[in-house]
């Protein structure tokens, strides 16, 4: 069982992508919904979020698509957690769920969210590229806002 939410993963796997693969021009989302095998029309809605957000730049138009907001190291995965509203509350439960089992999740949860905190795309992207994955769309030149 993993803490994150499938949404959670796709959107943070889409800001890397975008990290990654992006130069001057923008991606799009179609590219990256077919990169992560899922529907354009639901990976449109969480764009969207990260946009409004400030995460994510939207660039209309026939080569339209996305580009980072700013800068890769002033992103940081729990930025794109806020986003999304992807923090959750722990349901009431039994004496025992609430002394016991709520106060671990709750520590869990506050060391899930540290980590999240300090960990930005920079970071992200650094890994894949000392692991020399491939960029999809070609290799092109790192681009900093």
């Amino acid at each position: 069982m993993t803490p994150f939410s499938k949404k959670l993963f796709y959107a943070i796997e889409a800001v890397l992508y975008i990290a990654y693969n992006a130069s001057t021009e923008p991606v799009s989302s179609k590219e990256i919904a077919a990169k992560q095998g899922m529907p354009p029309r639901y990976l449109e809605q969480m764009m969207q979020k990260l946009v409004r957000a400030g995460i994510l730049r939207g660039m209309r138009g026939p080569h339209g698509g996305y580009l980072l907001a700013r800068e890769k190291r002033r992103i940081t995965l729990s930025d794109i957690c806020k986003a999304l509203n992807e923090e959750k509350n722990i349901p009431a439960s039994t004496p025992l769920g609430n002394q016991i089992v709520v106060p671990m999740i709750r520590k869990l949860q506050a060391m899930l969210a540290e980590h999240m905190q300090q960990t930005t795309i920079a970071d992200l992207y650094e890994q894949a590229t000392e692991r020399h994955i491939r960029k999809s769309l070609g290799e092109r030149n790192d681009f900093n806002i």
